[in-house]
């Protein structure tokens, strides 16, 4: 029976400890580790599963999740890294962090699996990409889209593109509410309630990306059906092309990248 420690129990660490609970694992095979006293018991009596210290977790479990924030991981691998057994899998969720860097702090040959998860995890709608270590074999990746699977989809890259997963699914969903909020503000500029404003864009928002994902067509594609000859909506494609809204995502996006990599490269 294997056992998965969640070190760090924020948002994404609760996640994945949900995740794993609904998709039948026992409380019995998950342990989790936070410094958050309060956090601790929110989350014991909600699932029940058991919380101990850091070094323990590292010590005992099958597969470790590294969930703090990547500024507090140097920290915690002092500690830990001396007391973890050859053979147990890391899974690291924190962003910038390259699986070179967890090398420095664990035994030899430890296999690592770095992970770039997103918000929409939260409601088992994310997309996760999995990239391995040096010691990581395909093995390993399995065992994590295992662990990831009941939080939505995964997709496996070398790790020379995380910096871009992270500017593109990692930072993506802050994109979209974005866009849905100027869409909503739109919406009461033009004499709609708020409310009335919200949940036709929001109903459009998850409409549109089920279509996208459920036909397989290109984007392109499925705006031009909406695009009648002169009518509304190629009016408004034609502002948005005046204000150079493609363009202004393609290098908002690029931005982003480059503070990923320059993230990683302080934390270095």
């Amino acid at each position: 029976m294997r056992t998965v420690a969640v070190i760090g129990a924020g948002k994404m660490g609760e996640a994945l400890l949900s995740g794993l609970l609904r998709a039948g694992w026992a409380p019995e095979q998950l342990l989790a580790a936070d410094q958050s006293e309060a956090r601790v018991k929110a989350l014991t009596e909600r699932y029940g599963i058991r919380f101990v210290t850091s070094e323990e977790a590292a010590a005992t479990a099958d597969v470790v999740v590294v969930a703090v924030k990547p500024q507090d991981a140097a920290q915690l691998l002092t500690r830990i890294g001396p007391g973890i057994p050859e053979g147990t899998l890391i899974v690291s969720i924190c962003a910038g962090l390259p699986t070179a860097w967890f090398a420095r702090y664990l035994p030899d040959t430890t296999p690592v699996v770095r992970v770039m998860p997103n918000t929409p995890a939260l409601v088992s709608e994310g997309m996760a990409a999995l990239s391995a270590g040096a010691h990581a074999t395909s093995d390993h990746l399995d065992i994590v889209e295992e662990l990831f699977r009941p939080l939505g989809r995964t997709v496996r890259v070398p790790e020379s593109q995380q910096d871009a997963v992270t500017a593109l699914s990692g930072s993506g969903p802050a994109y979209f509410f974005y866009l849905v909020d100027a869409m909503i503000e739109a919406g009461v500029m033009l004499g709609l309630p708020r409310d009335i404003a919200s949940a036709l864009m929001i109903q459009t928002a998850v409409g549109s990306a089920i279509m996208l994902r459920e036909t397989g067509e290109h984007p392109a594609k499925l705006r031009e059906a909406v695009t009648s000859p002169a009518g509304t909506t190629i009016a408004a494609l034609r502002e948005m092309d005046n204000h150079a809204v493609r363009a202004a995502m393609l290098s908002a996006i690029e931005a982003a990248r480059d503070r990923a990599r320059a993230l990683a490269s302080d934390l270095a």
